[in-house]
């Protein structure tokens, strides 16, 4: 074969090897192609998008951001401080972790309702009256290795919890004694009354291994404290949030995002197949094979339509700014269905 039959040859290989690879990928590629940006048809008040950070406190950012809407909804706009409860949620976990002998483990994972529990506990504060720049995840860390200290040498529960303070009140900032607000002085007790009772709200599942209709433990492995759920079908999950939505307030979102079709770079989330409307069967499935797990929270905001029809749910998540939307996200239908482990809501 001459030199330029042979040139000729390989470009035709080359064309033909990239048309192919083009065809591979189209064939690979099952995800539902991006809509421009959808058309909102409701939303609720928000305060500015927050970042957690290397921090696990997705579910106490979430909650937090649900209640913040929920009083602008009432007319009054309050931004609330995560890292109060954070500090409370490390104290406690480092108690246990010293009265269990280490067997009860140190973690800033939990979910979403417990946040109602450590504001009923130990009250809440304002962005202003406490925040902090650090990471939380020194003061885990910090935590674990001084508390194993003092399980090795014995040293008592009121040394163990002075060792506790010191480390939080260093890593993180001293908690403060009272909070300020138009003139008013409130201790964190009575802040958080005047923001929310915890009882307020109500924590919602759907899953077929529990019987409808019946508050259950949710059995995954964030549920350290013990969380209880209403389990409904999920088209009436589906129907409580969008009303909930359409009433002007927020909805505290707890799902999976280990999905390819979730980016926050994007902007979007999506499941691989969106021409079907996911079943309860379906859900159920990827539930109890692990393909849907319990990774993280955001705050579903409002309902918006994609340029071909296709419902979103507007989510102001807690991963800062720097995405199309300034941190929101549009999460479709189907993945809102196949892919929530739970919700917390208001009850009215």
């Amino acid at each position: 074969m001459s030199i330029p039959s042979l040139a000729r040859t390989e470009a035709l290989r080359i064309v033909f090897l990239a048309a192919f690879g083009i065809i591979l990928c189209a064939c690979e590629n099952t995800e539902t192609p991006v809509d421009k940006t959808p058309v909102t048809e409701c939303i609720v008040g928000i305060t500015p998008v927050k970042d957690q950070g290397r921090s696990s406190f997705c579910w106490i950012y979430a909650m937090l951001a649900t209640i913040e809407s929920d009083r602008m909804a009432l007319g009054d706009s309050v931004n609330l401080s995560v890292d109060y409860p954070a500090y409370m949620h490390l104290a406690a976990q480092a108690e246990a972790f010293y009265v269990s002998g280490g067997v009860d483990d140190i973690t800033m994972r939990g979910m979403a309702p417990h946040t109602l529990s450590l504001i009923a506990d130990y009250g809440l504060t304002h962005y202003d009256a406490y925040n902090s720049s650090v990471s939380m995840s020194v003061a885990e860390r910090t935590l674990k290795k001084v508390v194993t200290g003092d399980i090795n040498k014995r040293a008592g529960i009121e040394k163990t919890r002075r060792d506790i303070t010191d480390i939080l009140d260093d890593d993180i900032r001293p908690l403060p004694k009272h909070v300020f607000l138009l003139g008013a002085r409130y201790t964190p007790h009575e802040f958080a009354r005047s923001v929310c009772r915890p009882d307020d709200y109500i924590a919602l599942t759907s899953y077929t291994h529990q019987p409808f209709g019946e508050t259950i433990t949710l059995d995954v492995p964030d549920n350290y404290s013990g969380e209880r759920f209403l389990n409904i079908p999920v088209d009436t999950l589906q129907n409580i949030i969008d009303t909930t939505l359409r009433n002007g307030n927020g909805v505290c979102w707890e799902g999976d995002i280990s999905e390819r079709g979730f980016s926050f770079a994007d902007g979007y989330a999506h499941i691989d197949n969106e021409d079907d409307r996911v079943t309860q069967e379906q859900r159920q499935r990827s539930f109890e094979t692990f393909l849907t797990t319990d990774d993280h929270c955001m705050e579903i905001i409002g309902i918006a339509r994609g340029d071909n029809g296709r419902k979103y749910y507007i989510c102001k998540n807690s991963y800062g700014t720097d995405n199309p939307f300034g941190g929101l996200m549009y999460m479709s239908e189907n993945y809102l269905r196949m892919k929530t482990i739970a919700v917390v809501i208001k009850k009215n």
